[in-house]
This record gives C-alpha cells, sequence and structure tokens, in this order.
C-alpha cells in the first residue's frame, strides 16, 4: 500500500512519513524542489536505516502539473500542505487562495486516479474556534465551526478550505467517491527532525531562550506532533472514520504553566527561562516591532478548551501529557543548536 503525504518537508509531515515507514507502508512525499534534497535528507536516511520505500515527487499548490503523477498508484492521501508564513499578510488571500486551492487540487487528482481510496485532510482548531468571541461554557467539539468572517487570515484559510473540501466531496459521483476524513489538531509541539524552528514551536524556543522579558497571558491545548501523525494513521486505518471530523488535542496549558514545566526540567541546565507574566501594555509595546507577537494580541486572556474524545474514542487516540510534549521539544531544540545555556 502506497501513501502520498503532500508537503513532505514540513513539521508534522516529516514526523507522518516516519510513522507510516515504521509500521511498514511504502511512503510517497511532495514537494516543491526535487533538487533541494537537503529538506528531506533525514527522512531519506530514516527510509534507509529502517529499510523502508520512500519516494519523492515535485508537485505546488498553485500548480495543477505534478498531481496526477503523485497520486498515480496510491491507495491513501494524507494532505498536510498549507501555507502558514509567521506573520499576517498584506493580502489575506496570499494565505487563503493556495489553501483552498491546493486543496481542491488534491483532492480532484484523488478523484481522478482510480485507486485513491481515502483522503485525510489536515485540518486546524482554528476551524472550530476561529472568531468566537466571549467565555466559554464547555470544550469546543466537532460539531463547532468557525465564524468565518470574524477568524484572522490563517483561521480562515483552514476554515475555508476545509469547508470547500466536504463540499467538493458531498458533489462527486459515486463512481468517483473517496472517503474523506478531516483531523482537527491543537497547537502542535514536539521534536524537530531538522534544525528549522516551526511557528508553533517557535513559543517554546522563546521561552527556553529567554527571548522575552516575561510570560503572556495565553493559553493553548497542546498535541504532540508524533500523536498527531499517529492520529493520521488510524484516520487512514479505522473504518468509523470516514466522513467524520477529529479534534486532536490535550487540556488546555496557560503559557505561565508551560514556562514553569521547562524551568523545572531546564533551569538546573543554565537555561533562564521566564516565569513572571507579560502584563499586556508591554505585550502590546513588543508586537508592534515583533509580528509574531503582533499575531498572538487577539488571544491574549482567552480559553479555547477543545475535546478530543470522539477521536480517543472512536480512534483510540492517546496522547502524551504536556510535560513529555514540552520536554521533548526542548530537548530537539538544544540538540539541533537552536537554543544555548544563558551561562555559555
Amino acid at each position: 500500500m502506497t501513501v502520498l503525504v503532500t508537503g513532505a518537508t514540513g513539521f508534522l509531515a516529516g514526523h507522518l512519513i516516519e510513522d507510516l515507514l515504521r509500521h511498514g507502508y511504502a511512503v510517497r512525499g511532495t514537494v516543491r524542489d526535487l533538487a533541494q534534497t537537503g529538506k528531506v535528507a533525514h527522512l531519506t536516511a530514516l527510509a534507509t536505516a529502517l529499510g523502508g520505500r520512500l519516494e519523492f515527487v515535485a508537485a505546488e499548490l498553485d500548480r495543477d502539473e505534478g498531481w496526477p503523477e503523485a497520486v498515480a498508484g496510491c491507495t491513501a492521501v494524507l494532505h498536510t500542505a498549507s501555507p502558514n508564513p509567521p506573520t499576517v499578510p498584506r493580502d489575506e488571500n496570499d494565505l487563503i487562495r493556495p489553501a483552498v486551492d491546493g486543496t481542491l487540487r488534491v483532492l480532484r487528482a484523488a478523484a481522478a486516479s482510480g485507486t485513491v481510496r481515502r483522503v485525510v485532510l489536515t485540518g486546524s482548531s482554528l476551524s472550530v474556534t476561529g472568531g468566537h468571541t466571549g467565555p466559554v461554557s464547555r470544550p469546543y467539539t466537532e460539531d463547532d465551526w468557525a465564524i468565518v468572517e470574524r477568524t484572522a487570515p490563517y483561521g480562515r484559510s483552514k476554515a475555508l478550505a476545509e469547508l470547500a473540501a466536504w463540499e467538493f466531496h458531498a458533489g462527486l459521483p459515486a463512481q468517483r467517491r473517496f472517503e474523506l476524513v478531516v483531523l482537527i489538531p491543537g497547537l502542535i509541539v514536539g521534536p524537530l527532525q531538522r534544525p528549522v524552528v516551526t511557528t508553533s514551536v517557535e513559543s517554546v524556543q522563546r521561552l527556553l531562550t529567554h527571548a522575552m522579558p516575561a510570560v503572556p497571558r495565553l493559553s493553548w491545548s497542546l498535541v504532540d506532533v508524533r500523536d498527531v501523525a499517529t492520529g493520521h494513521r488510524l484516520a487512514m486505518e479505522r473504518p468509523e472514520a470516514p466522513g467524520n471530523r477529529y479534534i486532536l488535542a490535550g487540556p488546555e496549558v496557560w503559557m505561565e504553566e508551560m514556562a514553569g514545566m521547562l524551568a523545572a526540567e531546564f533551569g538546573p541546565r543554565g537555561f533562564r527561562v521566564p516565569t513572571r507574566r507579560l502584563p499586556y501594555w508591554l505585550m502590546w509595546l513588543i508586537a508592534r516591532v515583533d509580528p509574531t507577537v503582533r499575531l498572538a494580541l487577539g488571544f491574549v486572556g482567552r480559553t479555547e478548551p477543545l475535546s478530543s474524545a470522539r477521536a480517543i474514542g472512536e480512534l483510540g487516540w492517546t496522547m502524551r501529557p504536556p510535560a513529555e510534549m514540552l520536554r521533548d521539544t526542548a530537548q530537539s531544540l538544544i540538540d539541533l543548536g537552536l537554543a544555548r545555556p544563558a551561562s555559555r
């Protein structure tokens, strides 16, 4: 069985490819440029060590070329590729267009392939929580949807891409219809496979390197990238999955709690992790010159709890505790030379 993983150079895609190889699947990954072998060298080495079959094909979200070849002979497609820049774009369509059009390109190719039986689409928790304001009386579930017109550009791109996927799938004739599953992860942390810091891991790096004077009042439902990878494989394998959305996220954790966990583990090793709360006025000032902090301003003090009960009950999915996720994330940053003790 050959599985296509889109966006093979991505953080999640890399762990997904590793999980599939370890479970005996043949894997094909899409990349923008086959000549940039350094971005997938770690995966090639892993496949060699495991004796697995891994190949790469060139295909881009904004072009039709390459996708028929990418899906040819594949039984399943795991679509993880989506633009996720670290700053808000001047034109939100720079995010929305490739997310929606790219998703539809992948789905059209899957429908035309004659071999693809199931597609698993990586969504976002913002497709559930985006645009909602006011106090939250219960955890969000898969039955909740973002208020698209009030959602920030990245979340809007993910919500619109998911809605387009369900609409496209519903309109397929029976003879061309594959099974569709959508996974909705929380904030993905976990060990890096190569020295590239993702937007979601940057918060851990900033705490570990004391890149901020104190800790913003932010909270996230964390999930480990390795558990999200497992969730994709389970969604591909389990007969209960088709037609469903599944939230993959752990309990909500305040950034102050994250800092406390990191300080306890890495403080004795020379890392000066800030643990004091950052006042909103100071965060606002920092945001004027720091685009990453600017993205977080709208989330200060908000709670957005997520329920993974459906994934746990129907897929048999499990997740690591937050302390383990954060420890392994931080250790990978250290091992890759992306975080150093303050004493050095």
